[in-house]
């Protein structure tokens, strides 16, 4: 009797052999069921064409919910978009250095929906002009360096506000974006703070190129007013 190809079946194989294999035992499964991952267990010939069917519908579930979940991160990437150019449009409608502090730090939280947003500004004395400012928060020589450290942005989620950053709407804020500001190498190092009540609002993993570019707008108009130099 002729030797059956199955008994030939080497102890080890690659993929390559196993394909081999397979092709020449396309019966295998049939006899052994229970090699194929979430099949019935002790049930004899396992459908095929059901388990087919149930992995097509699977898949279209799942590419369903990825296109509807990127429709939706599209959506909200545009509404964000937008709220940072009407950010913009209306800092720059400012007519005095105190109305663009003011837009700043009471006209933004309404246009970006958030609910606090603060300037920053280190300083060892009160007496600095241009930020002995109502709506400019002042904070002690290296608060910058303690948050950002050597980067631009933070993001963080869960917290508990700072009131060093926030101060008295910090018990409000749950989640954070700390931007830095580099208004001139002649003043003091700076954040604009934008801070949420919702504690998933900013995510360390979200992108900070909406925000980011918000704040080189609030640095190039604090030139403006003050007259001051990069």
């Amino acid at each position: 009797m002729k030797e059956s190809v199955m008994a030939k079946a080497p102890k080890q194989l690659d993929d390559v052999g196993v394909l081999a294999y397979l092709k020449a035992n396309p019966d295998f499964f049939n006899a052994h069921p229970d090699a194929l991952p979430g099949a019935p267990q002790g049930k004899g010939v396992v459908d095929f064409q059901q388990r087919m069917l149930e992995k097509l519908k699977s898949d279209k579930s799942n590419a369903q919910r990825l296109q509807k979940e990127l429709v939706e991160n599209v959506r909200a990437n545009m509404d964000n978009l937008n709220r940072i150019q009407m950010a913009v449009l209306v800092i720059l409608e400012a007519e005095s250095f105190e109305e663009f502090v003011e837009t700043v730090t009471q006209d933004l939280p309404m246009l970006l929906d958030v609910d606090t947003v603060n300037l920053v500004i280190e300083s060892t004395s009160k007496e600095i002009p241009f930020i002995n400012q109502a709506g400019i928060r002042l904070a002690k020589p290296g608060t910058v360096k303690k948050w950002l450290s050597t980067g631009d942005a933070l993001l963080q989620n869960n917290i508990n506000g700072a009131e060093e950053i926030f101060g008295p709407g910090a018990g409000l804020v749950k989640s954070h974006a700390l931007v830095r500001l580099e208004i001139s190498q002649s003043t003091p190092a700076g954040i604009i703070a934008f801070g949420s009540r919702d504690p998933e609002a900013f995510q360390p993993h979200q992108a900070v190129d909406q925000i980011g570019f918000l704040a080189p707008v609030v640095e190039r108009c604090f030139r403006i007013w003050l007259g001051l130099q990069v």
